[in-house]
């Protein structure tokens, strides 16, 4: 019998929780968004909770809808908070171990400026920069940048399969030991381990190298949240992990396999690339409190932010009975595909109250678990054992609490039953994934070009 595989945990520490009424809870920090020792305070929670990461969704403007009208002033999710690529170098200098993750958009930067980043990021962390590619969606952020629509759904698939061959082009500009800085000999970088990417596609021209040197894991590992036929491809080709959304075993399982299979057409393997779906769990001593625990945050769920949530896929549902049919006659603008086909779905196959949908997608919307950390990790377990996971991106309900949590009950948990590490690996994020090392694409070239002015 084969040892078990060992579980990849994240920490998402977007806002305050995933919970839309988190901020109204008595234990979370209201102003938690913009205070840095909130981040600090669960970032160094997780790393004594020995996670791979810590993990920072991002919008590039405020996305959730004022409707019905009110909704937004009433609601703290996702309202404000701090660019994650300001904030991320500081948390690398409070923590030793932990990756540091965040998402930048292809849509609203240019190629040069996130590999610049991330690289510099990398080096501040001592090689635990991670890199959360994805493409803007929502109307809110076309307008902070010049535009009244945002891009169509291939113009914006296009242009980040481009976006990441050009970023991850210039981070192997320099290969190993490119950096001689021989005082002696007058030599600052070996020429022959230089090199110019002279990139001109599409929708961009990057000459390069980098001017940023050499990074400690290679190059910062690449996340993708890949749900579309197009996403999914492009994870195929270049993501070192997905953070997925499935609520089904089944779901998940579907998910995994054809992922998987997709990778030896880009010469790699299985273990190249690891699949996290999302999971949010709520965990107590008893299943009574956590059951009361998750009660009572569903008690602070106001009624107008419940449709707020459901404005993208349903409209404005603000005169219709709350204890009645969801209406699929006529539905809303769909900025999120993937999450509104699961919502209407969802509503056809248990013929849900509006109240009832708002209620779930709040609560227990997504994989949401309520239970003892033995019956949390049971489920958790049988997903690794059916291959529908190679672990899990843990969105918790509030913060600090949920990440307080789950390294209290949870962790020790999966540590009993040989799931979870007991001590990090390395000192890399890389390294802690279980990923491979980095081979810069230049490294078997006989004759590499030299970089001139």
């Amino acid at each position: 019998m084969g040892s078990k595989r060992m579980m990849r945990l994240g920490m998402s520490m977007r806002g305050l929780g995933y919970h839309p009424a988190a901020w109204r809870h008595p234990d979370v920090p209201a102003n938690g968004t913009v205070s840095f020792q909130h981040y600090l305070r669960n970032a160094q929670t997780a790393e004594r909770g020995l996670f791979d990461m810590i993990f920072f969704a991002d919008g590039i403007g405020i996305r959730e809808h004022d409707a019905p009208r009110g909704a937004l002033a009433r609601s703290g999710y996702e309202i404000i908070e701090m660019e994650p690529l300001t904030l991320l170098p500081a948390l690398a200098a409070r923590t030793s171990r932990i990756g540091l993750v965040a998402t930048a958009s292809t849509t609203y930067n240019e190629p040069y400026h996130i590999a610049r980043k991330f690289a510099t990021l990398d080096l501040i962390s001592e090689g635990r920069a991670g890199w959360n590619v994805v493409t803007s969606w929502s109307e809110a952020e076309a307008r902070n940048f010049n535009r009244e629509h945002h891009l169509d759904y291939a113009t914006r698939y296009e242009r980040a399969a481009e976006f990441v061959e050009v970023v991850t082009g210039l981070w192997d500009s320099w290969e190993e030991g490119a950096f001689l800085y021989d005082k002696a000999a007058g030599r600052f970088y070996d020429e022959s381990r230089a090199h110019v990417l002279n990139h001109r596609g599409k929708h961009f021209q990057v000459r390069g190298p980098l001017n940023v040197g050499e990074m400690p894991q290679g190059r910062p590992v690449l996340f993708q949240a890949g749900a579309s036929e197009q996403g999914r491809e492009m994870a195929a080709a270049s993501a070192d992990v997905i953070y997925a959304a499935h609520d089904t075993i089944e779901a998940a399982r579907a998910y995994y396999a054809d992922v998987k299979r997709r990778l030896p057409t880009y010469g790699r393997d299985r273990d190249d690339l690891k699949i996290m779906p999302a999971l949010r769990p709520t965990v107590g001593r008893t299943a009574a409190e956590a059951r009361a625990k998750f009660e009572e945050l569903q008690a602070l769920l106001d009624p107008m932010v419940g449709l707020q949530r459901l404005y993208g896929t349903f409209g404005d549902l603000t005169g219709h009975d709350l204890d009645g049919p969801v209406p699929l006659d006529r539905l809303g603008p769909q900025e999120l595909k993937s999450f509104s086909d699961r919502w209407v779905r969802l509503v056809r196959e248990k013929n849900l109250t509006i109240r009832q949908l708002y209620e779930h997608q709040a609560g227990a919307g997504g994989f949401h678990l309520v239970g003892t950390a033995a019956e949390i990790v049971d489920v958790m377990e049988a997903w690794m054992e059916a291959e529908a996971c190679d672990g899990f991106n843990i969105t918790p309900s509030i913060l600090p609490g949920g990440c307080d949590d789950f390294v209290a009950l949870i962790t020790p948990e999966l540590q009993r039953r040989g799931l979870f590490r007991t001590a990090y690996e390395g000192r890399t994020l890389r390294e802690n994934l279980g990923l491979k090392p980095h081979v810069n694409r230049y490294s078997r070239q006989a004759v590499p070009e030299p970089v001139s002015a």
